[in-house]
């Protein structure tokens, strides 16, 4: 039996993890965790960074050169492909077909906020290769029970070969809430400054009158047409209140967690957001909406509060409730950082991911040891 220091780990992410979005971070803080306990783990760029498409064939053959290496050097490695929707797939289809021929152990890991909308999309051609794909894998893991009814269903994995995971963010510990600050609250929004994100919304509901009188100021950290959202704040008179620094790094962002007290989040679709679990991490009133696995994380007014997709009027109201009324605020606070100790941990994750890791070693070798 494999022990967890003999799992040998490659991952494949478009971006890496420096600048894969919330997919990278993850695969960053596996890999950090990792690390301390002895597992080799190693992070392939699948497409390089968004502002120089044209690299993206080099590092796909490039990937794939570095799997059949490893099928001859280190035949037990597992190749953890992270897979999305849109050129991510058909990143992702190269990458499985190779792995498929050279008999490597792998599998699919779905981060898509709505892959069923997706594959409805594609070609019917298209749809039999994702299906193939899909059912090849050594193990298919997703987010949450919606993607594990859509991955079972439409693409037709055995039900058995799906596992769920939830997504998981490092422990930043425990720190003093200050529930009176004299600048007032702070609120965070992390992510992709985008409409899916819920943004323009969010800045529709920041500029409200329910909050024009209150003590606030906001900060949306995240890449994205970031000058365009500047633009839009400054229109609605929020320039002097909320700031938009731009994309920033683990270390930037757990910063900011430290020293905010409200995460927002209005997304309109979602897997399930990194952002979500760095807010419950940190203790923070997280106000999001019930899409993908966010209800499998949030429990409404306990752990956090859900507001209607696209509704920026009860997005203002839950927001100008939560500045106003300390109390609710460390309620939320509390619970939030006791649900993510129980539920959402990365030594609860690593163990998970590391059984999983060593039984599909174990099957590959008895499969062996038959043939």
């Amino acid at each position: 039996m494999p022990t967890d220091r003999g799992i040998m780990v490659r991952h494949y992410c478009a971006g890496g993890r420096e600048q894969g979005g919330g997919i990278g971070r993850l695969v960053g803080y596996i890999v950090d965790t990792a690390e301390s306990g002895g597992v080799g783990h190693a992070v392939v760029d699948t497409r390089g960074p968004r502002w120089a498409p044209a690299t993206s064939l080099a590092r796909l053959v490039m990937a794939v050169l570095l799997m059949t290496w490893d099928r001859i050097v280190a035949p037990d490695r597992i190749h953890h492909i992270h897979i999305a929707g849109r050129g991510s797939t058909l990143r992702k289809l190269v990458l499985a077909a190779a792995a498929r021929s050279l008999g490597c152990i792998h599998l699919l890991h779905l981060h898509d906020y709505d892959y069923a909308d997706d594959f409805a999309r594609r070609p019917p051609w298209l749809r039999r290769h994702l299906r193939h794909m899909f059912g090849s894998a050594d193990r298919v893991i997703v987010l949450g029970q919606r993607d594990r009814a859509t991955v079972n269903r439409l693409l037709g994995v055995a039900i058995d070969n799906i596992v769920v995971f939830h997504n998981c963010v490092p422990d930043p510990g425990s720190r003093e809430r200050l529930t009176k600050r004299k600048d007032g609250a702070t609120i965070l929004f992390l992510g992709r400054l985008s409409e899916r994100k819920g943004v323009p919304e969010l800045l529709a509901a920041l500029g409200r009158p329910v909050l024009a009188g209150q003590r606030w100021r906001a900060v949306l950290a995240g890449d994205g047409p970031v000058e365009e959202f500047r633009r839009q704040a400054a229109a609605l008179g929020l320039a002097g209140r909320v700031t938009m620094p731009g994309w920033l790094g683990e270390r930037e962002t757990r910063e900011l967690c430290a020293q905010a007290d409200i995460l927002v989040l209005p997304s309109h679709a979602e897997g399930m957001a990194m952002a979500v679990l760095e807010g419950l991490a940190h203790g923070l009133a997280v106000v999001t909406t019930r899409v993908g696995a966010h209800e499998e994380a949030i429990v409404h007014g306990t752990t956090g509060v859900f507001v209607p997709v696209g509704d920026d009027a009860a997005l203002a109201d839950a927001l100008a409730r939560l500045v106003r009324e300390d109390a609710e605020r460390e309620w939320l606070s509390t619970h939030a950082r006791a649900h993510y100790l129980a539920r959402f941990s990365m030594a609860a994750y690593m163990r998970q991911l590391n059984d999983l890791y060593r039984a599909m070693i174990e099957q590959h070798q008895r499969v062996a040891a038959t043939g």
